[in-house]
């Protein structure tokens, strides 16, 4: 337990160290990030510096290396997948500023680099861990045997996740927030799930959900409204990255998408606004994600964002208060 508080209290101080060197190091390379011109409401933010995830990972990483102990396999898998969705973002975000546009690498490269990432683990999950294809019934410790489906079904969970998190990243603190407190009740239920007597293995993953805590933690005293720095693609898909690996390798991916109610509605406000716009030629949102739709409507972003947050604690807090009363 002592190794999970230092993990979060040396990223924190770190991160939040850092974070001031990154906007200098943004801004002597106009690393500036663009708006989208259709959120005019978002235009006072252009020349905003991004690629903040970069002191997010390294604040994260330093710190665990630092601390881990034992059997590290799962947790170093983890990191391994954080920092490599963390550079198909960076390699995202580079684009996007050196040639001043908000496209960045196309939807199919950033595809297929994604699934080479998810194909790799889902592999390591199931050929290379216990866990293999088995995964733990909402609210329970009872396994789920998902046999050879459990490969594709693993690659889904990355995709899920890094685009979904993704998405949830387009006001002042949003996707920094929901995600903290995503992985506090993470953390939660995995304790449960262990009978608060985490092996080696999983306290490493604790104590790498605890930097990533602080790391985060210390981004969104700079990100915050109004932000000085955006995390970018550079952070969202990192952090996509490592909620996926750590659903996967826990056996707790189907908790976890209950756990991830906010990516979940942010993501499908875009899915349906988009098949309804093909089928119909109308709009179901002013806008998508739902968050922008709530900012057409009005609603000042500090608000969204602290809305936001709320009913993600109130969903990590009833999925921890039922796996406690029905794990076994």
């Amino acid at each position: 337990m002592i190794r999970i508080i230092l993990g979060f209290m040396i990223s924190l101080a770190f991160s939040a160290a850092l974070m001031p060197f990154v906007i200098r190091i943004a801004n002597k390379f106009k690393a500036k990030q663009p708006i989208l011109h259709y959120v005019e409401s978002h235009a006072v933010k252009s020349g905003t510096p991004t690629m903040g995830g970069m002191g997010i990972l390294i604040s994260m990483a330093l710190p665990f290396a630092l601390l881990i102990r034992g059997d590290g396999g799962a947790a170093l898998v983890c990191l391994v997948v954080t920092l490599g969705y963390g550079l198909i973002g960076f390699t995202d975000d580079y684009i996007k500023v050196h040639y001043k546009h908000n496209k960045g690498l196309s939807a199919a490269a950033k595809l297929v680099l994604q699934l080479i990432i998810a194909c790799l683990v889902a592999a390591y999950a199931f050929w290379g861990t216990e866990t293999r294809g088995q995964v733990f019934a909402p609210f329970t410790d009872y396994a789920i045997d998902f046999s050879y489906w459990a490969l594709p079904y693993y690659v889904f969970i990355f995709l899920a996740f890094t685009n979904a998190v993704n998405l949830t990243d387009g006001l002042d603190g949003l996707a920094g927030g929901v995600t903290n407190v995503y992985l506090i009740a993470f953390a939660a239920l995995m304790l449960i799930v262990c009978g608060f007597a985490p092996s080696d293995g999983q306290m490493n993953e604790l104590v790498l959900i605890a930097c990533a805590v602080g790391s985060v933690g210390g981004f969104l005293c700079y990100n915050r409204y109004p932000a000085r720095i955006f995390m970018g693609d550079t952070g969202s898909l990192a952090l996509g990255g490592l909620l996926a690996c750590l659903a996967v390798l826990s056996g707790l991916s189907l908790s976890a998408a209950i756990l991830g109610g906010i990516y979940v509605i942010t993501a499908l406000s875009v899915i349906l606004q988009v098949l309804h716009f093909k089928r119909t030629g109308r709009r179901i949102f002013l806008m998508a994600p739902l968050h922008h739709h709530f900012e057409k409507k009005g609603i000042h972003e500090n608000r969204i964002v602290t809305a936001y947050k709320a009913v993600a604690s109130l969903i990590g807090a009833g999925v921890v208060l039922l796996t406690a009363i029905f794990t076994t």
